[in-house]
């Protein structure tokens, strides 16, 4: 079952989320009408809005118009670009680095470009394994290239301040198409490249 999501902007949007915040409040047995919590309701409103505004991007729309044709047929490489996501299972932050790779097929995208992808996606309720499969899908579709490789490594918050607590723990996925998938040395040269 899909329920539409409500666009922010809409005042009773609002109102219906600080009316949940309020209700959290009181259910873990705190005063909502205390003087430290008053604007919580609507601090964490704002902060919501901020932090799942993905739902609102489109990564094509979000690449536009920079593509450009090159002729470049070499592996190019976005290194660290920091995300910050939130575990859909327990909506707590989960946060790291992502690298990114491609080989063009005629078109480069410009490089901010990416970073820009990676957010699209990070700003959502989301679990690593879809985000790092959706940033490889979004400029797959987006560059036709020869092929594109993504790896995660991430820190989880449900990790670390609960359940198991293991502070020092960190997730790593990974997402090929073409030929990061298909040719064994293409793979090794892009995980060296992204191992340094």
């Amino acid at each position: 079952m899909s329920i539409a999501r409500l666009p922010w902007s809409q005042p009773a949007t609002e109102t219906r989320f600080q009316s949940a915040v309020r209700d959290m409040l009181e259910l873990v047995g705190e005063d909502p009408d205390r003087d430290g919590l008053v604007k919580t309701p609507e601090r964490v409103e704002r902060a919501m809005r901020w932090l799942t505004r993905g739902y609102d991007l489109d990564a094509a729309e979000v690449i536009g118009d920079a593509l450009f044709e090159e002729s470049h047929q070499n592996m190019i490489v976005v290194r660290d670009i920091e995300f910050y996501s939130m575990c859909e299972h327990h909506m707590l932050p989960f946060f790291g680095k992502a690298q990114v790779a491609y080989i063009p097929d005629g078109r480069i995208v410009g490089l901010s470009k990416i970073a820009r992808v990676v957010d699209v996606f990070a700003r959502r309720l989301q679990v690593q394994e879809r985000l790092t499969d959706q940033i490889a899908e979004a400029l797959d579709d987006a560059l036709a290239p020869r092929g594109v490789g993504v790896v995660l490594e991430a820190s989880h918050f449900c990790m670390m301040m609960r359940g198991v607590e293991k502070q020092g723990s960190r997730t790593l996925t990974s997402a090929l198409r073409g030929v990061f998938r298909e040719d064994a040395s293409t793979r090794d040269e892009f995980l060296r490249l992204v191992q340094r």
